[in-house]
């Protein structure tokens, strides 16, 4: 007797057998917990620099272009963003989330390090 002559001698059984299974299967596939976007935090750096009363204009381009240009050499970074206002700059940078937290806590050690020159 072969493993399949059960199912033949029985289509009846063999289809509701069938049927049972799609079923629970169906019911199991709803049932997964499966996120549409998994929740992920980029790792960022965000970097303000001052020039007390200067105006934004002169904040972007004496301030804020420098730290762009040299901040921009940093590996993996992913996007970056400044805004300037009255006196102030802020830049933002993001990176790829392959590359250790420590690594970018040392970069901006030296990034400031060389700005304080």
């Amino acid at each position: 007797m072969s493993l399949s002559t059960p199912f033949i001698r029985r289509p009846v059984a063999t289809t509701l057998l069938t049927i049972g299974v799609l079923a629970a299967g169906a019911i199991a596939f709803f049932q997964l917990p499966v996120a549409p976007l998994p929740q992920v935090d980029f790792p960022t750096i965000s970097v303000r620099a001052q020039l007390p009363g200067a105006s934004a204009e002169v904040v972007a381009t004496s301030v804020a272009t420098p730290l762009e240009r040299h901040l921009g050499q940093i590996a993996d970074v992913t996007e970056m963003t400044s805004s300037s206002t009255v006196g102030t700059t802020r830049i933002t940078l993001q990176f790829s989330l392959d590359r250790d937290i420590k690594w970018r806590r040392c970069c901006r050690a030296n990034s400031q390090q060389r700005q304080n020159r």
